[in-house]
This record gives C-alpha cells, sequence and structure tokens, in this order.
C-alpha cells in the first residue's frame, strides 16, 4: 500500500537545504581564505540530505544522521572536552537531528518505526544533557599545594593595617587586599546571610542617564563608620554594624560633567597628626570629584573642612587650559603618603590628541595646597604653571589608583597614554618615555625616582590600569605589577629593576605607521595571565553558521599575534582586549602564604583605524557651541581628533545579530599563584552564564563561563577569596586551597566594584557595593550590601 506524501518530510527537507546551502557558500568562501573545510563539504551533505527529504526519501535522513556523526568527532578533535565550545558545534546539529528523526516515521512503513524514533530522540537527549552537565558543571581543579602560612608574613610599608578596620581603598596604601580576620571560614562561609543593606539614594532620572551611571566605590572602614561615595559622588558615612546613614554630603557635580567612562571609585581617610580628639576635622575624608575638584570633610559630621582650600575644597583643573565637561574626571581616590595627597585623573579616552593634561599633583592633605606638580613636559617646573602657560596637553594621565610606600617616601603611579591611544605619530619623547609604565614618584619633590615600561609605542590601549601590589619577595622590597597584557611582573620596589625574569619578544610589524612600530617588546617570563595566541579554531558563536561567520571575520582580520598593529583598510584582532589581563579591580595578595589572587579578562578586540573623512561622515565627532567636544562611550567609536584616523573598537568581538562574542568562552578567569616559586596553585573560569545568552536573553544555567569582569577580589587569613566582578551580579567565596566556589549570593545589581572585609562589635562582615556597571552592562543600582554569620545566641 503506499503511503501519503510527508509534509513534515518536506518542510524539514526545505531546512536542512537552506542551512547546508548557507553553509556550503559561507564554506567556500571561508576555505578561499584558507580556513577550515569543515563548513563546504558539511553544508553540501546537508543540502544533498534536504534535498532528499523534499523528495520523500528515507536516505536523505540517514544522511544527515551521518553528518551529526562525523561532526560530534570534528567538534572533538577541534576543541577536545571544553563544554562552551563544544556547543555551536554540535547543539544545533543535535537539535536538527531529533527534529529529522521525528519526521522519519513518515517516510516509512515499518510497523515499529514510532517506537524506535521516540525511543532514539530520548536517548539522543539525555545523552547530550547528561554530557553538557558533566562538561559544564566542573569549577576548578587545584593543579599545586597551598603554601604553608609563614609567620611573621610581609611587614606593610604603608604604615597601616587591616583587621578591624579597612583603612585604604586596596586595603591599605600597599594596595594587597587582605584581611587577618579568620571568623569566617571555609568551613561555615556556606552560612553566610545579609546582615543588611543600605542605599545611597543616587539613581538616574532617565533611561539615557543610566548609560553613564555605575557605583563602583570600595568603602573604608575607620572605628565604627563606614566611608563611601555614590555615582554622581555624594559621600556617606554608614554605621558599620547596621547600614544606618550617620550622614550625608553632596558636592553637586553637574549631570554634564559626569563622563561615560567614569565613577566614583573610593574616598581617602585621614587623621590630622597632634588634632585634638573630638575637634573639628581632626579626621577627615577626601574624594576627588568627576568634574575633577577635591573635596574634604570631617569624618565625624561630614561638614566641609574650612581650612582646606576654599570652603572644603580645590579645584584641581586649574593651570589645564580649556577643559569641557565630560572629559577630565578623578574617579579613583587619591593616595596619601608623608601628609602628601597624590592625586591623578582620568581624560576620556580617545577624544583629541590635545586633550586636557595628564598632570600629577601633591596637594597638602590638611590644608590643600599645591606642594608640588609632575607635568612631564616641563620636569622644570615644581609648582603651578608660569604666569600666562598651562600643563602640558594631551601627556598621559594616571585614572585608576596609585599605592604608597610610607617608609621609602615613593608613590607608584601606573600611567596611561597620550590622548589618542591608537596613533603615535604626533607624540613627543617625553610621551613615549612615560605612557604605559609604572613611574615611582618621590613624594618630597614630585620628581621621579624610577620608572618602568612595559609596552613601547602603545597603540593597544593597554594603558595600567591595576594598582602595584607591594609585597616583599625573597627579602626584598618588591611589588607585584599587573598589566593589560597579563603579565605580571615583580619590581624592587626601590629601584624598579626586574626581580623576576622577562623575555623580549619581536613584535609584529606593519599597519598605517610601520616606522613607529617597535621591533621588539617585552614579555613576562614568570607569570602572565595570557592565553596562546588565538586561531580560528578558537572562533564561537549559538550555531555552526555564526560560528562560521566568526572563523570568516578572523580569516579576513589582520592578526600577527600579540601586539598586531591596527590597520584602516581591514580590521585587525587586538588579544588581549584593553580591558585586560588585568583591569582597575588589581590583584589581592596573602602575605602570609605568600599568594598572589589575580582575577582577569581573556576577551579580543575587533579595531579598525577610521579615516577621517569617513569618520565625519559618521558623524563620531561634534562640536558643540563653544568649540569644544561632545564625548561619547568609550570604543564604540572614538574619534581622536586632530589625528588622521579615528578608532572603531568592537569591545570583545561580539556578532551584530546574536550579542554573543566571536571567542570562545572563557571571557574570564581568576588564578591563584605562589610568589615564590611563580607556580600557578589553580586557575579556574569566574563568573556564570545565568545571565548570559544569545539575543541579551538570560539563559538561566548556572555553569562556570567565565564572563567579562570588573572589580577586585579579597583574601582573608582564613583562606577564603571574596569576589563578585562578573556579569552574573553574584557575589562568591572561592576556597583559596582549592578554586572552588564554597557560597555565592545574588545582588540586587551588578558587582562590578571590589568587597572588603572588617570586624564590628566582634563580628566579621563582608561589605560589597552592588551599582552596577554601564560598560559591562549590568543591572544599576544603589545597594550597599553587609553579609555575616549569624549573631551568636
Amino acid at each position: 500500500m503506499g503511503r501519503n506524501r510527508s509534509w513534515a518530510a518536506f518542510i524539514v527537507g526545505s531546512v536542512v537545504g537552506l542551512i547546508g546551502l548557507v553553509l556550503a557558500v559561507g564554506g567556500a568562501w571561508l576555505a578561499a581564505l584558507g580556513g577550515s573545510i569543515y563548513y563546504v563539504l558539511t553544508g553540501a551533505a546537508m543540502l544533498a540530505s534536504g534535498v532528499l527529504l523534499i523528495r520523500q526519501r528515507l536516505l536523505g535522513a540517514w544522511i544527515y544522521l551521518a553528518v551529526v556523526a562525523l561532526t560530534i568527532l570534528w567538534a572533538f578533535f577541534e576543541a577536545g572536552t571544553n563544554a562552551w565550545a563544544l556547543v555551536p558545534r554540535i547543539v544545533a546539529p543535535i537539535v536538527l537531528l531529533i527534529v529529522v528523526i521525528a519526521v522519519m516515521p513518515t517516510l516509512s512503513t515499518a510497523a515499529n518505526r514510532w517506537k524506535l524514533a521516540l525511543g532514539s530522540m530520548a536517548g539522543v537527549l539525555i545523552a547530550t544533557a547528561l554530557l553538557f552537565v558533566a562538561l559544564g558543571s566542573v569549577d576548578s581543579t587545584a593543579i599545586a599545594a597551598l603554601p604553608a602560612p609563614q609567620a611573621p608574613g610581609m611587614g606593610d610599608p604603608s604604615g597601616q593595617a587591616t583587621g578591624a578596620d579597612w583603612p585604604a581603598y586596596g586595603g591599605t596604601y600597599s594596595a594587597r587586599r587582605f584581611s587577618p580576620l579568620a571568623e569566617i571560614t571555609p568551613a561555615n562561609v556556606s552560612g553566610l546571610k545579609r546582615a543588611w543593606i543600605a542605599h545611597t539614594g543616587d539613581m538616574p532620572a532617565t533611561p539615557d542617564a543610566a548609560k553613564m551611571y555605575g557605583a563602583e566605590t570600595t568603602p573604608l572602614k575607620i572605628g565604627d563608620t563606614l566611608y563611601l561615595c555614590s555615582a554622581k559622588n555624594i559621600m556617606l558615612a554608614l554605621d558599620a554594624g547596621t547600614g544606618r546613614q550617620k550622614w550625608r554630603f553632596d558636592p553637586q557635580v553637574p549631570d554634564k560633567w559626569i563622563p561615560y567612562t567614569a565613577a566614583c571609585r573610593g574616598v581617602v581617610y585621614y587623621a590630622v597628626p597632634g588634632a585634638a580628639v573630638g575637634s573639628a576635622c581632626a579626621q577627615r575624608i577626601l574624594e576627588g570629584t568627576l568634574d575633577a575638584r577635591l573635596i574634604e570633610v570631617d569624618a565625624l559630621t561630614g561638614k566641609p573642612c574650612a581650612d582646606f582650600g576654599t570652603n572644603g575644597q580645590v579645584d584641581a583643573k586649574i593651570g589645564m587650559g580649556k577643559v569641557y565637561p565630560g572629559l577630565v574626571s578623578i574617579n579613583s581616590p587619591p593616595t596619601v603618603v608623608r601628609g602628601i595627597a597624590v592625586v591623578g585623573h582620568q581624560v576620556l579616552d580617545g577624544q583629541e590628541r590635545w586633550a586636557p593634561s595628564g598632570v600629577i599633583q601633591g596637594f597638602d592633605v590638611v590644608s590643600g595646597k599645591l606642594r608640588w606638580a609632575w607635568d612631564m613636559m616641563h620636569p622644570d617646573w615644581n609648582g603651578a604653571p608660569p604666569p600666562g602657560q598651562e600643563w602640558a596637553r594631551g601627556t598621559p594621565n594616571m585614572w585608576t589608583a596609585s599605592s604608597g610606600d610610607e617608609q621609602l617616601g615613593l608613590v607608584y603611579l601606573p600611567m596611561g597614554n597620550a590622548a589618542v591611544d591608537y596613533w603615535s605619530s604626533k607624540r613627543r619623547p617625553q610621551e613615549d618615555a612615560f605612557a604605559t609604565s609604572l613611574v615611582a614618584l618621590d613624594v618630597t619633590t614630585g620628581k621621579p625616582r624610577w620608572h618602568f615600561q612595559a609596552v613601547k609605542k602603545d597603540v593597544w590601549d593597554y594603558d595600567f590600569g591595576s594598582q602595584a601590589t607591594l609585597i616583599d619577595y625573597q627579602g626584598t622590597p618588591a611589588l607585584v605589577l599587573p598589566s593589560k597584557q597579563g603579565d605580571l611582573y615583580v619590581l624592587d620596589r626601590r629601584t624598579g629593576r626586574p626581580l623576576t625574569p622577562i623575555g623580549v619578544i619581536k613584535a609584529p610589524g606593519g599597519g598605517v605607521e610601520p616606522g613607529q612600530r617597535a621591533p621588539t617588546q617585552i614579555v613576562s617570563l614568570w607569570q602572565t595571565l595570557r592565553k596562546p595566541p588565538l586561531t580560528e579554531r578558537d572562533m564561537w558563536g549559538m550555531s555552526p553558521i555564526d560560528q562560521m561567520l566568526c572563523r570568516i571575520q578572523f580569516r579576513r582580520a589582520s592578526y600577527k599575534g600579540f601586539f598586531t598593529p591596527p590597520e584602516t583598510d581591514r580590521h585587525s584582532v587586538e588579544y588581549p582586549g584593553y580591558n585586560g589581563g588585568s583591569d582597575w579591580g588589581g590583584i589581592a595578595v596573602d602575605p602570609v602564604r605568600g599568594v598572589i589572587v589575580a582575577n582577569y579578562n581573556d576577551m579580543p578586540n575587533y579595531v579598525r583605524l577610521v579615516p577621517r573623512a569617513e569618520a565625519n561622515k559618521l558623524k563620531w565627532f561634534t562640536r558643540e557651541q563653544n568649540g569644544g567636544p561632545t564625548p561619547g562611550a568609550e570604543g564604540a567609536g572614538d574619534p581622536q581628533a586632530d589625528s588622521p584616523y579615528a578608532i572603531s573598537v568592537n569591545a570583545g568581538w561580539r556578532m551584530k545579530y546574536t550579542g554573543l562574542l566571536c571567542k570562545q568562552p572563557p571571557y574570564g578567569g581568576i588564578r591563584a599563584i605562589d610568589i615564590h616559586s611563580g607556580k600557578t596553585l589553580w586557575d579556574r573560569p569566574l563568573g556564570t552564564a545565568r545571565k548570559n545568552g544569545p539575543f541579551s536573553i538570560p539563559s538561566g544555567l548556572p555553569f562556570h563561563i567565565g564572563t567579562p569582569n570588573n572589580g577586585g577580589s579579597v583574601v582573608t587569613a582564613s583562606g577564603l577569596i571574596f569576589v563578585a566582578a562578573a556579569t552574573d551580579d553574584l557575589i562568591r567565596a572561592i576556597d583559596l586551597k582549592t578554586g572552588k566556589t564554597l557560597w555565592s549570593d545574588v545582588l540586587p545589581a551588578g558587582g562590578q566594584a571590589t568587597p572588603i572585609v572588617y570586624q564590628q562589635g566582634g563580628r566579621e562582615y563582608l561589605v560589597i557595593m552592588a551599582g552596577g556597571h554601564h560598560f559591562m552592562e549590568t543591572p544599576i543600582g544603589d545597594s550597599v550590601v553587609a553579609y555575616a554569620l549569624p549573631a551568636r545566641g
């Protein structure tokens, strides 16, 4: 008896054939570019399968089954057991396989055809689910044993200490982010609960305003009080045990001055030596504002300190010449060494070559008087510019936090680039010398003692974003310097001499300025967070089609490995991208065990220099009526005015339609390193997939995909690491010994900030600002969240 025509097979065959046609055409393009031939072969086989299914031939289904079987073998050959790398290679083909199996009975007359089809479908589903659960739920595997504690551990040259208090942004000015507290342990951390939650009351009024917001503050804890700043620089004092607000001071920063890429990351506490206890401004809170002022208030009352500058404030822009709203801000807390508040500032990246100066200033922390200023173009100037002159424009700035050595009288400045990041021909010799360097400045004179440069003639926006962390290394006063390239350097903090091996690699030339490119660059041979160079196999996506498209983009782009220079006639791949490696979250160090904890990013950028005439048509740079620039979001399309090229940066290298990144996960991780041996103890992805998915639809999956992250970690004497930072809105406790997650909680907004640990009333607290982050696209909020173990009794 004949069979009726199967419309299901016709429809499925049409889908299979159409997908095959796309893969065949795209695969032929990819193969012509020197890429994998898998896609063209698979496309041809699927096209044949689809045609046969349309013609009601069961052979079409068997051909597709063979395609899936061979695809699975190819996937494991290319990706191994990396669950996330397997997703685009086999998930979509298996989903389509289930559909094909479902229509096979309509092309057969066998008596048990439906039973076999249902059994096959169930088997495929179960086997696939078990595979990804097994591969995707892996948290961490320890590689080496945790070093034993070494008494007394490293001394702290800042003269500060954590414990009951958290006196500085990095814990102390040594920036170790370490707490000696041990009430919360790996054994009891699962019992951690919210103790209180407070709100800054500083939320954006409109969705457009939210694009500029992000509270990244790390609070300070002094005595019984927490001190912090909000997204708009409102300073607050909270009761450390309850979160109750004690006082609030609003410096009234105008909205037009809030940059797209800046947020208040913290404040400074200073106790005036010899001041009578309880007298006005005997204890002070200092902050830098997003319109580049310094504000100082009484720590007990929040009232401005009348003896600081004029009515409690100093304008740090004086001497810079013309400064436009949104271009200059202070987003990181100053560092105080020997009574001098050392102040850097951020000049918005990529806007114009002759942007305001990156001058570093030293102010008397009590009076606000300018003690010195370091302008690299005018090293002979000791104070304000001479009458009628201004600080040199366009010089590298220090937008992140510095660290300080009270004993040596040095402050360590992580320097950025000259004002145009991706084009170097107009840079002056002094800028070439100090850009992308750590500069040790003498706080008495304001003059450089030494500097260490990580990148020569940087056109990758590889400025130093992390604080240097002060340590002892084999008996030598040292510091650990993390870079955006992922390299970690250990330097003698007295001289800048490298204490760990440094190598030299041949750097690829070419680009639009071949004569400007350095033939060699340095790399750390001691420890790097950087992964091997990208290959076509590292491309990713939601399905074989968009993975193939990413492979085509990769093959069409210029990519010569590390330090590939940008070009104008085609895109280039920058890997790592400008978000790290390590960025402003820095590292944490256990000074007793001698362990570094470093969270990092692992994403490329897809960049292209855009000729000026083309950029002007795109309106990436406009001028207001007053002649000033209208700043935009960093990385979306930076104008680089007064240079021949604008820069187009696809940060993370996202696919336009799905929003997924072209490189396979992980996109971020966290690593523990033995300082003395340089060995990795463990290395694992940081961040789950619960908030990630195609078309910005959260997947809800708890698997450790490793997401982009901004913000740092805290390590405790009990052997715990507390870190949020990732885009999954979780704060978590990680076992320092094994790298495994022991506890986590969902924050009310993005946790792109560094937490603190302190003690109040005999109870240990963990506190973090959950304020979200515009660039990371996490939810915006104003919550300060405190955790503690249940109170005794």
